[in-house]
């Protein structure tokens, strides 16, 4: 590998040719419904609208591949945590330990996944950006495609940034072999190439799309992330205008925080971007998501392997009587709302509820809970988002207004729970908005970088290990570095 001229980026740049090349079902069928075979050479590629389709959806549905939804995400954007530890048995993939202590290194293998996941993404989007413009089709189509190409790298490179801070910065397919290996990007020109992406996105893309294309980015969609952007760069102000946008969008809180979760309602009006999952009839290997079937209730049929439970701290974090605290955490020995009995003893005692699909839904010779969605991006984030970011802006009473919304939602009506937040001092309130984010998105993959954006990485990991000045990002992959000759840099501390 360390002989080899080519760094995983170029390799993923060749792989992507031959997989966005796969053909897919037509424009009028879901992404979903991936043919199981009729591989189409790349020089035979890229002629029609057609082929611009299969480009599309296969972007989609890698989404939902091993590196981008399962042991990698859990590793990089949960593990650190204090909502989440391993799970599963003591003995079993005890490198996910690694990233709960601290203790990782460049070596590790979910580093490497996780990255080259995203280069992978990256790839499809180049793919489809650098060849669309030049097929003759419907030209409003083709804007769509590209703007959806766009949204998606702006995800993927999103993910990067906050993982690894600086990244190469690649916006279009290699033209010769001095393309392919490309240094680290400062992480504030990487901030502007999403901004400048989210930005082409939404002044493209519909707010909604008819059913046979739900699950397809949104003007919403594009909006919101770029909100989230602006969040980690503390850029309260366009915070602010971006999620006042995708408040005036028509979306709203589902009124059963624990059914938002599960699979019979998908795509809900509080859903903004989901990855699209699902179980196809007779099509084991297109209903590959293994999301749900990692973090699913070990030992029980129809369950899962037990990875990414969540932690005692997390199950002490809610306030008394929060509904939220059983709709996120399957706790041993209980029956879930939809009936299914968890057993009293096994490895572990709590399992993440948000992954979980009841367990009748599980078809033998299929990965349990594949028709799971991952949910990215929700209406009750722009919420917060904006609550957090008017507080910043001294303006408490929008920013109380907003994190109202959020715990009414979780009060459900019972006024017994979860009083009002009336306090308006900066600090108290932003400690609240802090605190209302940590039990809504609990298992959710953002309290990590949630606590690190917010400065407080020391005071709630470093009894853990975490050190200021190196555990802001994660390492470089080792691969990575010695691939490309030197090229690439290490993070200081690895």
């Amino acid at each position: 590998m360390k002989n080899s001229k080519k760094t995983l980026l170029q390799k993923a740049v060749i792989l992507g040719l031959v997989a966005s090349a796969i053909s897919f079902q037509a424009c009028k069928k879901s992404f979903l419904n991936v043919a199981p075979a009729g591989n189409q050479s790349a020089t035979q590629f890229w002629k029609t609208q057609d082929d611009a389709t299969k480009a599309v959806n296969a972007m989609y549905a890698n989404l939902r591949e091993w590196k981008n939804i399962a042991f990698a995400p859990i590793a990089v954007e949960s593990m650190g945590s204090d909502d989440a530890e391993k799970g599963s048995s003591p003995t079993d993939a005890t490198f996910m330990n690694n990233f709960h202590n601290f203790t990782v290194t460049a070596g590790e293998g979910q580093v490497s996944d996780f990255w080259a996941g995203q280069y992978q993404t990256i790839n499809f989007a180049n793919q489809i950006l650098g060849n669309v413009p030049g097929i003759t089709m419907d030209q409003g189509l083709k804007a769509r495609y590209l703007a959806e190409a766009k949204f998606i790298r702006a995800y993927a490179y999103f993910r990067l940034v906050r993982a690894f801070g600086d990244v190469p910065l690649r916006l279009s397919l290699p033209k010769n072999a001095s393309d392919y290996n490309l240094p680290r990007t400062a992480k504030a020109q990487v901030w502007a190439a999403i901004e400048s992406d989210l930005n082409d996105a939404a002044s493209v893309l519909p707010q909604s799309y008819a059913s046979a294309d739900i699950g397809h980015a949104t003007k919403g969609a594009a909006l919101a992330l770029h909100a989230k952007a602006a969040l980690y760069q503390k850029k309260w102000t366009d915070v602010v205008t971006y999620t006042t946008q995708v408040m005036g969008l028509g979306y709203s809180l589902y009124p059963d925080y624990e059914q938002l979760f599960r699979t019979t309602h998908k795509n809900n009006q509080e859903s903004i971007f989901e990855v699209q999952c699902m179980l196809v009839p007779n099509n084991p290997d297109a209903s590959n998501s293994q999301y749900s079937q990692v973090q699913g209730v070990r030992g029980s049929t129809g369950g899962g392997w037990g990875f990414n439970v969540p932690t005692a701290d997390l199950a002490a974090a809610y306030e008394t009587g929060d509904p939220r605290r059983d709709a996120t955490i399957i706790f041993r020995g209980e029956t879930t709302p939809e009936g299914d009995k968890i057993p009293a003893d096994g490895d572990n005692p709590m399992y993440n509820q948000k992954s979980y699909v009841p367990f009748s839904l599980y078809v033998s010779g299929f990965n349990e809970g594949c028709q799971q969605n991952k949910i990215v991006l929700r209406y009750a984030d722009v919420l917060l988002m904006n609550a957090e970011a008017n507080n910043e802006l001294g303006n408490s009473a929008p920013a109380l207004a907003s994190l109202e919304l959020v715990r009414a939602r979780a009060r459900a009506g019972n006024a017994a729970i979860l009083p009002k937040v009336t306090v308006t001092g900066q600090a108290d309130l932003r400690a609240a908005i802090y605190k209302e984010r940590r039990v809504e998105f609990a298992m959710e993959f953002d309290r990590y970088f949630d606590v690190i954006r917010q400065g407080r990485g020391a005071a709630v990991f470093g009894s853990r290990g975490w050190k200021a000045g190196k555990n802001e990002v994660w390492p470089v992959p080792q691969n990575e570095i010695d691939i490309s000759g030197g090229t690439l840099t290490q993070n200081p501390g690895y």
